[in-house]
């Protein structure tokens, strides 16, 4: 019988470093194809629509929305962010695992639709640190970086109820953490304790 893909979310405040961790788990476990989100946002140079995002108009995305392809979206900075379910029926339907990154109440949507999904939760040392890196970044003005931290409380907060935890102080030993979490969620499935 073809198993059902694990689903695995991974969030984090702006600077938390989840894009890092997702592109390393992408690279280690081949099984895993990245969920690509839509966005209303303004394309960035470099990115390729249906590789990096699906980038819509605000009237097609709230078309999405009326007609209830999202499983979930979120207004971000006046941009509107959200995950397609097409794209996770595509990726169930194969048996294939799948990687989100997305904000922290995008994944407690996708956990509340898809039960089995495994979250994990990317926390900077300190608010602190949070900061010097998105100013460290040099992408983003004064004022978006204060308004990032003043979203990143918010985060921080909703991100204590996601299954797992990990503090990224130094990214070589966040990244083994996640590995381990994969690792140990595809035993408890082959052993039959879990089931995706």
């Amino acid at each position: 019988m073809k198993h059902r893909g694990m689903l695995l979310v991974i969030s984090a405040p702006s600077g938390g470093g989840k894009t890092t961790i997702v592109k390393e788990v992408l690279k280690q476990y081949p099984t895993f194809g990245f969920s690509v989100s839509a966005t209303t946002r303004e394309k960035r140079a470099g990115e390729v629509d249906g590789k990096d995002y699906y980038f819509l108009t605000k009237g097609e995305f709230e078309k999405k929305i009326a007609d209830g392809k999202l499983v979930e979206f979120e207004n971000i900075y006046s941009n509107y962010y959200g995950t397609l379910r097409s794209e996770i029926e595509k990726a169930l339907s194969k048996g294939q695992d799948i990687i989100f990154d997305v904000d922290v109440k995008g994944g407690l949507s996708i956990k509340a639709k898809f039960p089995e999904a495994v979250l994990i939760f990317v926390k900077p040392p300190s608010i602190q640190t949070l900061k010097q890196r998105l100013e460290g970044r040099g992408s983003e003005t004064r004022e978006q970086v204060e308004r990032r931290m003043a979203r990143a409380e918010m985060e921080l907060e909703i991100g204590r109820e996601y299954d797992y935890i990990i503090i990224n102080d130094e990214l070589k030993r966040a990244v083994g953490e996640v590995f381990d979490i994969i690792n140990k969620k595809r035993k408890e499935f082959s052993s039959g304790t879990e089931t995706y």
